[in-house]
C-alpha cells in the first residue's frame, strides 16, 4: 500500500488528487485538521443549544431560509435535506469522478470551517479507502448552490439509505456495503447534510480529470503532428524559435522546440534548397495553433491549483462562533474553465483530423498512393478512419457550446443565476474521449505514411512513435477493420504509454 495522502484542506495537488482518484492511494486525515473540525463543531452546537438563527442549521434551505426550525426537528432537517435533493437522474458517474469528488468533499470539510463532526470527514476517507464507490448519476446538478443532486446521493450512501456500485456495475443497498466492510452509517447532526451536499466537487472533479487528460492529448496531438509532418515531408522552418520569439508568444515557442525535438535527424523533413511554396496551415501553423491549446491549460491548471484545496459549503465558521452566508457554492469560476477546456481540446482534434485527410489525398500527400491504400481501388486502404475522425470533430462542435452561457433559475427564483458547470464537465470528458481517437487515428495514419516514404526516415520522435506504434497495431498490408487497432492506441494514449514510448527516445 502507497503512502496514504494526508488530507488537511490545503496541501492536494493535481498528482496527490490522481493517485487517489484514479490509483486507489490511501488517505488519511492530518490530525490538526481534525481539532479544527473539532473546534469549528463546537460552534454548531452552541450555536443550537442557544437557538440562533444560522441558515441550514435552524432555518430551511432556498427560498426557504426564512423559515425557523424547532430545536427537536434540527436533526431531522438535515436527513431530510439529503433525501430529498437525492433526485438525480441518468447513468452512473464513473468510478474515478466519483473518488474525485469524495476526496474532495472530504478535504474540503478538512479545513475545519464547516461545522461537522470528525466521523464524517473520517468516514468519507474510510470509504476512499475501502474502495467504495456510491452510486451517483450523472445528471441533476446545475453548478450553483454546489452540486446539490450528486452530493445529495453521495451523501445518502453516508447514511445507509442510497446506494453503492456493485460488482459488474449495478447499484447495492448502501446499508449492505458499508456493514460487509464493517462501517457505521453516519446519523446527521446539525449542518452536516447542508456541509455534504453544498459544494463544488462534481465540478472540480471534472477539471482535476480533465486537465490531466487534455495535457496528455495535446502531448499526444504533438507526436501525431510531427509524424505527419515528415510523412508529408514538411519543412521544418515554421519551427524555428526565432518566430516565437518575434511574436512575443512563450507556448508557440515551447511547441516548436517539442517539433523540433521529434523531428531532430529526419531525411524527411528537411529545409528546401529551391522554394517550392509554403506549407499548408495544418502543418506550417502547428506552434501557432497547438501553442493557443497549450495556452488554454496554463489557467485552467491555475484554477485547480485553487479549487483543490477550496471550501465552498455555506454557511462557514469562522472564529469566536460567527457564520457567514455567501455564495462560494458557486460555480461559475469552474464552469467557464471546463468550457474553456473542451474548446482547447475541439483545436486539437479539428487539427488532427485536417492533416490525416492530407495524409491520404493522393493530389495533396506528395506522391503517396490514394488512402495509402497497398492496391488503391481493390483495397480502400485508410479511407474510412478519416470519415470516423470527421464524424468524432463533427460531434465535438456541438458539445463544445458553453454550458455556462445559460442559465436557468432554480428555487422559486431565490438561486436565479447558475453556472451549468457540472453539464460543462460531463461534456468535457465526452470531447476529450473523442479527440483522443482522432488522434489516435493521426497515429495509425500517419505511421503507415512513414513506412511508404522508407528508406528514408523520420526524426528520432517519428520513429520511436511507429515502433510504439507497433507494438499496438501492425502495417496496413491488406484491408482489416481498423476498429481494434484504434481502441488499442486510444487507450494508449489515455494512459500515457505512447507519450512515454517516445520520451525515452526523444525528450520533447
Amino acid at each position: 500500500m502507497s503512502e496514504a495522502v494526508a488530507l488537511d484542506g490545503r496541501s492536494l495537488t493535481l498528482p496527490t488528487f490522481l493517485g487517489v482518484a484514479r490509483s486507489g492511494a490511501p488517505v488519511a486525515i492530518a490530525p490538526a485538521a481534525l481539532d479544527r473540525v473539532r473546534a469549528s463543531r463546537g460552534a454548531v452546537e452552541r450555536a443550537v443549544a442557544a437557538g440562533r438563527a444560522v441558515y441550514g442549521v435552524t432555518t430551511g434551505f432556498g427560498a426557504l431560509s426564512t423559515v425557523t426550525i424547532p430545536r427537536e426537528s434540527v436533526r431531522a432537517l438535515q436527513t431530510s435535506l439529503v433525501r430529498s435533493h437525492a433526485s438525480g437522474t441518468g447513468p452512473p458517474l464513473p468510478a474515478e469522478v466519483v473518488r474525485g469528488v469524495l476526496l474532495l468533499r472530504a478535504n474540503s470539510l478538512a479545513r475545519g470551517l464547516s461545522g461537522v463532526r470528525p466521523e464524517v470527514v473520517e468516514l468519507l476517507g474510510e470509504i476512499l479507502n475501502r474502495g467504495l464507490v456510491p452510486w451517483v448519476p450523472e445528471q441533476g446538478s446545475v453548478g450553483a448552490s454546489g452540486d446539490l443532486a450528486p452530493l445529495a446521493h453521495l451523501a445518502l450512501a453516508l447514511t445507509g439509505e442510497g446506494s453503492f456500485v456493485g460488482a459488474g456495475g449495478s447499484p447495492i443497498p448502501a446499508r449492505d456495503a458499508l456493514a460487509r466492510e464493517r462501517l457505521r452509517p453516519v446519523e446527521l447532526e446539525a449542518k452536516e447534510g447542508v456541509a455534504l451536499l453544498n459544494g463544488t466537487s462534481l465540478m472540480a472533479a471534472y477539471l482535476a480529470l480533465g486537465v490531466a487528460d487534455a495535457r496528455g492529448l495535446l502531448e499526444a496531438g504533438t507526436v501525431a503532428a510531427a509524424m505527419s509532418v515528415d510523412a508529408l515531408e514538411g519543412s521544418p522552418e515554421p519551427f524555428d524559435d526565432r518566430l516565437g520569439e518575434a511574436r512575443n508568444a512563450p507556448d508557440e515557442r515551447s511547441v516548436a522546440a517539442s517539433m523540433r525535438a521529434l523531428l531532430a535527424g529526419s531525411q524527411l523533413a528537411v529545409r528546401r534548397s529551391e522554394w517550392t511554396g509554403q506549407e499548408p496551415y495544418t502543418v506550417r501553423c502547428i506552434p501557432q495553433v497547438l501553442g493557443a491549446v497549450r495556452g488554454a491549460l496554463g489557467p485552467a491548471e491555475e484554477l485547480l491549483g485553487r479549487e483543490l484545496n477550496a471550501v465552498t459549503d455555506n454557511p462557514l465558521v469562522f472564529e469566536r462562533d460567527e457564520f457567514l452566508s455567501g455564495g462560494n457554492f458557486h460555480g461559475q469560476s469552474l464552469a467557464f474553465g471546463l468550457d474553456t477546456l473542451a474548446l482547447a481540446v475541439q483545436y486539437v482534434a479539428g487539427f488532427s483530423e485536417r492533416r490525416i485527410s492530407r495524409l491520404l489525398h493522393p493530389a495533396l500527400n506528395r506522391g503517396l498512393p490514394a488512402f495509402l491504400a497497398p492496391t488503391p481501388g481493390v483495397s480502400s486502404g485508410l479511407m474510412v478512419p478519416q470519415y470516423v475522425a470527421a464524424a468524432l470533430v463533427n460531434e465535438n462542435a456541438t458539445l463544445v457550446h458553453p454550458a455556462s452561457a445559460t442559465s436557468l433559475p432554480t428555487s422559486a427564483d431565490q438561486e436565479d443565476y447558475v453556472s451549468m458547470g457540472a453539464w460543462a464537465g460531463a461534456k468535457l470528458r465526452r470531447a476529450i474521449e473523442n479527440a483522443r481517437r482522432v488522434v489516435a487515428i493521426e497515429w495509425l495514419v500517419a505511421g503507415q505514411a512513414l513506412e511508404l516514404r522508407r528508406p528514408r526516415t523520420g526524426g528520432r520522435g517519428s520513429e520511436a512513435a511507429l515502433r510504439a506504434l507497433r507494438t499496438l497495431a501492425g502495417p496496413w498490408t491488406e484491408d482489416r477493420s481498423v476498429a481494434p487497432d484504434l481502441e488499442r492506441v486510444a487507450g494508449a494514449i489515455a494512459s500515457g504509454a505512447l507519450v512515454a514510448e517516445v520520451r525515452r527516445s526523444a525528450p520533447f
